[in-house]
């Protein structure tokens, strides 16, 4: 059996919650059981070394990128970037633009992770906003490999979007389901506060009309925020602010799941016993909820990967967030995003059918 092609990837080591130091980690562990990849860490030379120095790794496989100063994450993300022209997530995406890595993987401020994007990578052609997507939990299994992760965008790389926009992001969560999870026929769905064609705000209704009428993706029409963990479709659509909502809710029940299984030696006898009998429910929704080992959310529409982990990221986090970037560099997503929005073309949204309710 072949061996996958090897795949580099510009690691963004600064700008995390946890600094380097976990970066640097899953580098290193990397290096020694994925032959296949080739990781450059990008950020302050000296500071990389030293980090590197205390763990075990296989120097063939890992280079330092020097990078002068990060984005943290209480900064303005433009500023900081006109003010650091050398910052390392800047860095990194040059690296990817000039063909030195196939890949950006970067744990620091999504604002400043899409802005280094657009200002050093193309945009797929079509493509008018990227969008942030998450992986999230469901109790569905998707795919033909038992996949119980679904996908939600955009979760925060636009604050507002039209009509048009949404179907972008239908096509290119469709694309990055069929490239990445392995689902030939993902179901899409629009987020909207009822079933029926004429629910939600304007471009959600405009953008229902569109999607029933091109042939773009497998439209499943609309769902309901309920529908979302049930795993009801495969990829579902909405507005950066509202998905961003979505997700820390979805983080939140996380977090829920956590306390509540570290609370219940300290409580009463019959709290205990309560949440004894739920142990089973509560460590299986610890799992699903349990980002860590998914690592990272794609930031669709440009013409290289580039994936986002999440800012409190330890060293599985980022190590699986390299292995995300490594399986979308060796998919040619972006033709097959530029397939599917070619066959939008300019057909306009269909008018409306009367009076909304």
């Amino acid at each position: 059996m072949d061996s996958p092609p090897r795949v580099t990837i510009a690691l963004d080591a600064m700008g995390s919650d946890h600094g380097p130091g976990e970066v640097v980690k899953a580098a290193a562990t990397l290096s020694l059981s994925r032959p296949d990849l080739t990781l450059v860490l990008v950020g302050d030379e000296p500071l990389l070394t030293h980090l590197l120095s205390q763990d075990r790794y296989d120097p063939g496989q890992i280079a330092i990128r020097h990078a002068e100063g990060f984005v943290s994450m209480d900064e303005s993300p433009g500023a900081a970037l006109e003010a650091r022209p050398r910052a390392s997530i800047l860095e990194a995406a040059s690296l990817v633009a000039s063909g030195a890595a196939d890949a950006l993987v970067t744990a620091g401020p999504t604002g400043a992770a899409v802005l280094a994007a657009a200002r050093r990578l193309g945009r797929i052609r079509g493509v008018r906003r990227a969008a942030l997507a998450a992986v999230y939990p469901t109790e569905a299994l998707h795919g033909p490999v038992g996949d119980p992760f679904a996908l939600l965008l955009d979760v925060g790389a636009t604050t507002s979007c039209d009509a048009r926009d949404l179907v972008t992001f239908a096509a290119l969560g469709s694309a990055y389901a069929r490239a990445v999870s392995g689902n030939p026929s993902p179901r899409v769905a629009l987020l909207s506060n009822g079933a029926e064609p004429t629910k939600g705000p304007d471009e959600v209704v405009d953008a229902h009309r569109l999607l029933r009428s091109a042939d773009i993706v497998d439209f499943a029409g609309n769902v309901e925020g309920l529908d979302i963990p049930k795993g009801t479709v495969d990829v579902v659509v909405t507005s950066g602010f509202v998905g961003n909502v979505v997700l820390k809710m979805l983080e939140g029940v996380a977090e829920l799941a956590a306390d509540l299984a570290r609370d219940a030696s300290g409580r009463k006898f019959l709290w205990r016993m309560g949440l004894t009998m739920l142990g089973s429910g509560l460590r299986q929704l610890q799992e699903m909820t349990d980002w860590s080992q998914y690592g990272g959310a794609p930031i669709l529409g440009f013409e290289r990967p580039v994936i986002k982990a999440h800012g409190r990221s330890r060293a599985r986090a980022v190590a699986n967030a390299c292995k995300v970037a490594a399986k979308v560099a060796r998919a040619d997503l972006p033709r097959e995003v530029e397939r599917a929005l070619g066959r939008v073309g300019e057909v306009p949204v269909p008018p409306r059918g009367g009076p909304r309710p």
